[in-house]
C-alpha cells in the first residue's frame, strides 16, 4: 500500500509532521542580509497551512557567495534574527530547513562588492565582470565556510540543511564540464568534479552529526549543451550516496546561468524580467531573451521522467520536485518511491493548500504557472494573482524597492 503524503516522514534524525517540504525559493524579504519580520511571517504563513517543513532560500556561508547583497549571509549579526524565525515557524507546527550554498558563477560580484568566484574563469552576465577560477586556498575557505554556517544554522534552531549543489551555483559549476575546464585535481573526470561536493557534504556532515538533517538539492541536469546530465548526474549521486553523509537528494535541474525555466516550465516571463534587471543586462535581454528564458509547457510532475532514472539508481531517500500541485501528482510520487515532495509556486499562491488538501477543501492548487512571480525575487517574491487585504493586487516592484 503506498504511503500517505500526510503520514509523518522520517528525515535522517528528524521527522516530518508529513511528506511535504517548501522548497527553496528566494523570498526577499532580507534587508541588509538579515532576517525581518516579512520574512518570519511568510515561512509562518505556510506552516500554518499544513506544510511539513519550510525551506529558507537562501543563506549565503561566505560574501562571495551572495547572489547579490540583499541575501542573507551566515555570520554573528544574522544568528539572532535565525533563531526568531525558527522560533516562530516551530511554534506554528513546521519542522525548518536552512538552504546553505555559494552562489559561484551566479553571484553579483558587483552588488556584492567582492569578486564572484566559479570553477573556471568566465564573464559573468549578472555584474559585467570576470568571474575568476577558485584556487586551492578558496576551496578550503569555502568548505570552512559551510561548516562554520551550519554550526550557525543548527544553533540558531534549523531542523534541516539543505546543501545547493544545483542551479550551476559553486558547487554545481566543479559538477559541470561546460563550466569545469580545470586541469587539476578539482576537474577532469566525474570524480574530480564531484570532489567539491563529497568534501562539502561530508564537512558538514562531521560538524553537526545527527543535530540536523543533512540534504542536498541536487541537479539530475543542467539543460544547456554540453552541461552536466545523465549518467554523469547519476554516477555522482552514487558517489554521494556511498559516502554516506547526506540524509536524501532533492532533485532538480536547470541552470541559473544558461537555463533557468528548465526548471520552472510554463510562461517565459521576459518582459517583467526585462523591467527590473539592470540596464545593461536589460539591454541584452533585447537580444538573448527568447535563447536565455525559453518556454518549456507545464504538466504535472514534469521532472518525475528524470528523476525515475535516480529512483532506480539509488537507496537513499529522494524527494520529488517540479510540477508538485495537487494531490493526485503527490500520491503519485509517494507511489512511485520518493520520500517526500517539494512545493514551490503552489504554496506561494496558497500558503494554506496543504490544511485545505487535508480537510478535503482542495485537490489542487490555482497556480496557472504564468512565472510572473520569478521577476519578483528581484524586489519581494510574490504570486501576481495573491492580493492584499488592503491595497489589492500587489505590484511588481523595481530593483532596490521596499522589501
Amino acid at each position: 500500500m503506498p504511503t500517505d503524503v500526510f503520514s509523518p516522514g522520517p528525515l535522517g534524525p528528524i521527522t516530518l509532521r508529513n511528506r511535504t517540504i517548501k522548497a527553496a525559493t528566494f523570498e526577499a524579504r532580507s534587508p541588509g542580509g538579515l532576517v525581518s519580520q516579512d520574512l518570519i511571517d511568510y515561512h509562518v504563513a505556510v506552516a500554518e497551512g499544513g506544510v511539513g517543513m519550510t525551506t529558507v532560500a537562501y543563506l549565503a556561508v561566505a560574501p562571495e557567495g551572495r547572489t547579490d547583497d540583499a541575501v542573507i549571509h551566515l555570520r554573528p549579526e544574522a544568528a539572532s534574527g535565525l533563531r526568531r524565525l525558527t522560533d516562530a515557524v516551530h511554534e506554528a507546527g513546521a519542522l525548518i530547513a536552512g538552504q546553505l550554498g555559494h552562489a559561484g558563477p551566479v553571484a553579483n560580484g558587483r552588488s556584492n562588492g567582492v569578486r564572484a568566484i566559479s570553477a573556471s574563469r568566465m564573464p559573468s552576465p549578472l555584474s559585467m565582470q570576470m568571474v575568476r577560477a577558485a584556487s586551492e586556498q578558496d576551496l578550503t575557505r569555502v568548505t570552512r565556510a559551510y561548516v562554520d554556517g551550519a554550526r550557525m544554522a543548527v544553533d540558531a534552531g534549523f531542523d534541516c540543511l539543505e546543501l545547493h549543489f544545483g542551479h550551476n551555483y559553486l558547487v554545481s559549476s566543479f559538477l559541470s564540464p561546460n563550466l569545469n575546464r580545470r586541469k587539476d585535481r578539482w576537474g577532469g573526470s566525474v570524480a574530480n568534479r564531484a570532489r567539491l561536493a563529497r568534501q562539502v557534504a561530508r564537512a558538514v556532515r562531521e560538524e553537526v552529526g545527527d543535530e540536523a538533517a543533512v540534504i542536498a538539492k541536487f541537479g539530475m541536469k543542467d539543460g544547456a549543451p554540453g552541461g552536466f546530465a545523465p549518467p554523469e548526474s547519476i554516477e555522482v549521486a552514487q558517489l554521494l550516496e556511498s559516502d554516506g553523509t547526506l540524509d536524501a537528494l532533492e532533485l532538480t535541474a536547470g541552470s541559473s546561468l544558461m537555463n533557468p525555466m528548465y526548471l520552472f516550465r510554463g510562461d517565459a516571463p521576459r518582459e517583467d524580467f526585462a523591467k527590473v534587471m539592470p540596464p545593461l543586462v536589460r539591454f541584452g535581454m533585447r537580444f538573448v531573451g527568447e535563447r536565455f528564458l525559453r518556454e518549456y509547457p507545464y504538466e504535472p510532475a514534469y521532472l518525475l521522467p528524470l528523476a525515475r532514472q535516480f529512483r532506480e539508481a539509488l537507496s537513499m531517500p529522494l524527494v520529488l520536485l517540479g510540477g508538485i500541485a495537487d494531490r493526485s501528482t503527490m500520491d503519485l510520487a509517494m507511489e512511485e518511491g520518493f520520500a517526500f515532495v517539494a512545493m514551490g509556486r503552489a504554496l506561494l499562491r496558497e500558503p494554506d493548500l496543504l490544511r485545505r488538501m487535508q480537510a478535503g477543501e482542495a485537490s489542487s492548487s490555482r497556480c496557472i504557472y504564468c512565472n510572473r512571480c520569478m521577476p519578483t525575487v528581484y524586489s519581494r517574491t510574490h504570486c501576481w494573482l495573491a492580493t492584499d487585504p488592503v491595497t489589492g493586487p500587489i505590484p511588481l516592484e523595481a530593483p532596490g524597492g521596499a522589501a
